[in-house]
């Protein structure tokens, strides 16, 4: 489960990245070259790296679960099993289905918004996840998911609208480095501390 992890920490880090291009373009070129969509990326491919994560971090986790390494949770005895897996003549080895089943089963989900990735780590843990959070952060629960939902609407704003403004046409929102470094930050420390309570 480690390597979820370390996928992820490679993945933000190619996010953080972006920032020294857009800081060199900017040092060769004057303010009318708009490198604001740069900004905006980094929002969107953090939102990418953490729903990556939660997905790879999950599918290992129940494969462990499989193998005896990990306890079963509640929501793992009820994750539903195609017929056809468990079927005489299905030629799937016995080390590969579970993997193909949680693939198929989790390819068309996103685990973005707070609701959406406690549901996905229940499946590997039972622990109350944002309480837990909370409690490592000194955050209120509350305020962790508020904020994280505001980024990831703020990453479908931007993938979904093109970052327009409603109530003023023909504006976008307005971004900044210090806004994406905050947001950088945060999708950090919330992977960092799940994977710290649930591993």
């Amino acid at each position: 489960m480690n390597n979820a992890l370390i996928q992820f920490k490679e993945n933000l880090q190619r996010v953080r990245d972006l920032s020294h291009l857009i800081n060199a373009i900017g040092s060769m070129t004057t303010s009318a070259i708009d490198l604001s969509d740069l900004l905006r990326s980094q929002i969107v491919l953090s939102v990418s790296a953490l729903d990556h994560f939660i997905h790879e971090y999950v599918r290992l986790g129940m494969l462990e679960i499989q193998r005896g390494v990990r306890a079963p949770t509640d929501a793992y005895l009820r994750f539903q099993i195609p017929l056809r897996v468990t079927h005489p003549t299905t030629a799937i080895s016995s080390s590969d289905w579970l993997d193909d089943v949680i693939r198929e089963r989790h390819s068309w989900l996103s685990f973005q918004h707070p609701d959406k990735v406690a549901d996905a780590i229940r499946l590997i843990s039972s622990e109350q996840l944002w309480k837990r959070v909370e409690d490592k952060l000194g955050i209120p629960a509350r305020d962790i998911k508020t904020r994280l939902s505001l980024i990831v609407d703020r990453r479908n704003k931007i993938a979904h609208e093109a970052d327009m403004d409603p109530t003023n046409p023909g504006i976008r929102w307005p971004i900044n480095l210090n806004m994406v470094n905050e947001t950088i930050d945060f999708i950090e420390r919330i992977v960092q501390t799940i994977f710290d309570i649930t591993i």
